[in-house]
């Protein structure tokens, strides 16, 4: 939010200069972002009134002027300004006055007419950045007056980085207000009395979203003449709050808006068919806006309409056919309060920019619409003329907000801040930011003003004492007492672990954007459930992802094109999909990572090998490995999504339930990518891996183990790790270990079959085991494999 010092300064007198203005408001939560001075070295330049301007003889596009300055003599200047004419006040810079950007103004002959003096623009006097044509004075200026006094200079313009909490400052009137309460002073706002009907026209309103638009303003005024100019002083108020001025009707209305902060609307009268209508749009319902765009509006788009049908997106923008135009002889004034809610995020829908809507979405005093349809007309009535018709409201109160009546307690107060305010402190204080105090056991009930949204807990209103005394004044002191740490259960590996434990295998952790392009997530054929955002940040930003790798491997991608050849990257984050209707999404924690190029680092001690699945799996399981007993029931098996290789991936299963994936990318998808390199990747439920079993000590066997080799003959699509389940399941106790040693297809071999050796390591803590023993135990592994795997001992 931008706006004039000195117009801040005409509200409310403090004793502060520039810099201590800034601090306190900065301290206070209000930060300044920038300040401009404007209007500094204008010595020698005074108000001038145009007496002559006649053609100049030698060029079509210069006028010669006689200018009034005041002392009786006028002066001759050369002037190629288009608006330059007879009555006209404007900026005069006189004979050896220096314009602000250095240029030293002297006598000079311009085509054979001397020119004592240079007319200036605003861009000329540094004040703004219009440069098309002279500055117009207001005509109530005197000429000869300095120009400083005639517009108010010198001046500062600050902007405020305005926290959305805080639309109470959106005005000047709320800016005032919170600056005396911070200096302990009163302030003054302008005085909005009631306008003298002189006219009996209206137009009623009809509510129809009753929790939408619950309050809403109307007035009629006939006879304006909407091109009369407006004042010089408004004009200069709303440039220097950046606001452009166009027409007496529109610089009215924004005035009020920056003045109050409540927004207002005129519109043509003449182009308003029977009475107004606040209601929900139609499906489909098409509205012609100020800008000239037709925008489709929704279900929940709140419609202000006539007869006719749509006249205005409610507390965003006006509607192109009752707009008002030099023409327009009669107005009907629009002051209402909309619902924060509604209005949230309907401008960015539509993608407009409106400063409406700016406020509307943020929070606007639902008692400001009277006071600024007074103050509206009575500045077009004082400006454009006309009469004035008797102000019509429709309320619903049991729809208006109502400010919470919150419990403060002076002991909280303590407690929180660290310092001890006595009750009558904490009462001015509160006062003076218009919150109403009724004692109460410990302290008070204390209710807001209408217009500070943001005040709901007792936390909230001990957070604006903190801010009056400035936490400046707040005594620092270390916090006593003693912090328990966390004691994390054994039985839980946590995420950082993991995170740890692929650093450690030299992969790289990423953070990626929770919200991708529903583009990307339906390459990888993921989009089916994906949450639609309705407010997105972009196009690339309109889905939330329901994967994290879609993500990792456009990180991959873009590694890959600043040449990057070998890349490890992984991320743990939450992925979302959407559930049934109304219902909230579903949120789940998740690991993933990707991998390409070399095996290993290039070096001389090793031959070069690309990655294989076999070394993603290495990976894997290793990390794997922190759940401890997890092996027991986490299983890798054959079966993956279609965005991994058919022959080269496999799922990990949770007792027969898929818990994630892993392998090479599908050669469809990395073609669909545009990646060149073979990607390997993995994502799984985090939830499935971080339960673990608690190791047991035993003490170690004083007997001697027995081993027992196997080499057997299974079929081509038998798992090993079928082939451990069973041998554990047949073996019983007295199995300590179980090794694959050997892998071997020939032709020698069945067609369809394999062999495959394993080795039994048997053990009896208490005793030394017999041949009787491990022959009983490899005779039940050698029947349970036959029997379940259709397994047979090798010859």
């Amino acid at each position: 939010m931008k706006f004039s010092e000195n117009w801040l300064r005409s509200l409310v007198s403090i004793d502060l200069d520039r810099d201590q203005l800034v601090g306190k408001l900065t301290m206070a939560g209000l930060e300044v972002e920038s300040v401009e001075v404007i209007g500094t070295g204008l010595d020698g330049i005074v108000v001038g009134e145009i007496l002559e301007a006649a053609p100049h003889p030698a060029a079509d596009r210069l006028r010669v002027c006689r200018v009034d300055v005041g002392d009786g003599s006028p002066l001759q200047i050369v002037c190629g300004a288009p608006n330059a004419r007879v009555g006209l006040r404007a900026p005069l810079a006189r004979v050896g006055a220096i314009l602000p950007g250095g240029i030293g103004i002297r006598s000079a002959t311009l085509r054979g007419v001397e020119s004592s003096g240079m007319l200036c623009s605003a861009r000329e006097l540094g004040i703004d950045a219009d440069a098309s044509g002279l500055l117009e004075l207001s005509p109530d200026a005197t000429p000869g007056t300095p120009v400083s006094t005639a517009l108010g200079l010198p001046d500062a313009v600050l902007e405020l980085k305005l926290t959305p909490n805080r639309a109470d400052c959106l005005g000047m009137e709320g800016l005032a207000a919170e600056l005396a309460a911070l200096c302990g002073v009163e302030w003054q706002p302008a005085s909005v009395d009631p306008v003298p009907v002189g006219t009996q026209s209206s137009i009623a309103a009809v509510l129809n979203a009753a929790d939408a638009c619950p309050r809403y303003l109307s007035r009629v005024i006939e006879g304006i003449d909407a091109t009369a100019p407006t004042p010089a002083w408004m004009r200069e108020r709303l440039q220097r709050a950046g606001v452009r001025p166009v027409s007496a009707v529109v610089d009215a209305g924004n005035y009020v808006m920056l003045e109050t902060g409540q927004p207002t609307h005129a519109f043509d009268r003449s182009q308003v068919s029977g009475g107004l209508e606040v209601r929900w749009a139609q499906a489909g319902e098409q509205v012609s806006l100020l800008d000239g765009r037709i925008v489709e509006a929704q279900r929940d788009t709140l419609l202000v309409a006539d007869a006719q049908g749509a006249l205005a997106l409610a507390g965003v923008m006006g509607g192109m056919q009752s707009r008002v135009t030099d023409s327009t002889r009669d107005l009907l004034l629009e002051a209402a309060h909309f619902a924060p809610q509604v209005v949230a995020g309907k401008a960015r829908q539509f993608g407009l920019s409106s400063e409406a809507a700016h406020r509307f979405e943020r929070g606007v005093d639902p008692g400001l619409p009277r006071r600024a349809i007074e103050r509206l007309t009575g500045l077009l009535l004082s400006i454009c003329g006309g009469r004035a018709g008797p102000v019509g409201e429709t309320v619903l109160r049991e729809h208006c907000p109502e400010s919470p009546r919150i419990h403060l307690r002076l002991a909280r107060i303590q407690r929180v801040l660290g310092i001890a305010p006595d009750g009558s402190e904490v009462e001015r204080i509160l006062g003076s930011l218009g919150i109403r105090l009724e004692n109460a056991e410990g302290g008070w009930h204390a209710t807001p003003p209408s217009r500070r949204f943001d005040l709901a807990i007792e936390e909230d209103v001990i957070e604006e004492i903190a801010r009056v005394i400035g936490y400046d004044s707040i005594p620092a002191r270390m916090p006593q007492g003693a912090i328990s740490a966390p004691v994390l259960p054994e039985g839980r590996v946590e995420p950082v672990a993991f995170a740890d434990a692929l650093r450690h295998r030299g992969y790289t952790e990423a953070l990626n954007f929770s919200f991708v392009d529903a583009d990307l997530l339906h390459r990888w054929g993921m989009g089916a459930s994906a949450v639609q955002l309705a407010n997105p940040l972009s196009a690339e930003m309109s889905v939330m992802r329901t994967a994290l790798l879609p993500g990792l491997v456009e990180a991959l991608a873009r590694n890959l094109a600043r040449q990057q050849s070998r890349v490890r990257m992984f991320e743990i984050g939450r992925v979302f999909e959407r559930s049934d209707e109304g219902a909230t999404p579903g949120e789940t924690l998740r690991i993933a990572g990707v991998a390409c190029g070399l095996a290993r680092q290039e070096q001389w001690g090793d031959a070069a090998r690309s990655l294989d699945f076999h070394d993603l799996r290495g990976d894997v399981e290793q990390m794997l490995a922190l759940a401890g007993g997890a092996a027991e029931r986490l299983k890798f098996a054959s079966g993956a999504p279609g965005w991994l290789h058919p022959g080269r991936s496999a799922s990990l299963t949770d007792g027969g339930r898929a818990v994630g994936w892993l392998g090479a990318l599908s050669p469809a998808l990395q073609r669909g990518l545009g990646l060149d390199a073979e990607v390997f990747a993995f994502e799984f439920d985090l939830d499935a891996l971080v339960e673990r079993e608690l190791p047991r000590a035993r003490e170690p066997s004083r007997y001697p183990s027995v081993r027992r080799d196997l080499a057997l003959i299974v079929a081509d699509s038998c798992a090993f790790a079928e082939v451990e389940a069973c041998v554990r399941s047949a073996a019983g106790p007295l199995l300590r270990d179980l090794v694959l040693f050997d892998r071997f297809i020939g032709s020698d071999l069945p067609p369809g079959c394999k062999s495959v050796a394993i080795g039994l390591i048997l053990q009896e803590p208490s005793r030394t085991l017999t041949e009787q023993d491990v022959a009983g135990v490899v005779a039940s592994v050698v029947g349970a494999l036959q029997l379940e795997l259709g397994a047979r001992l090798r010859g």
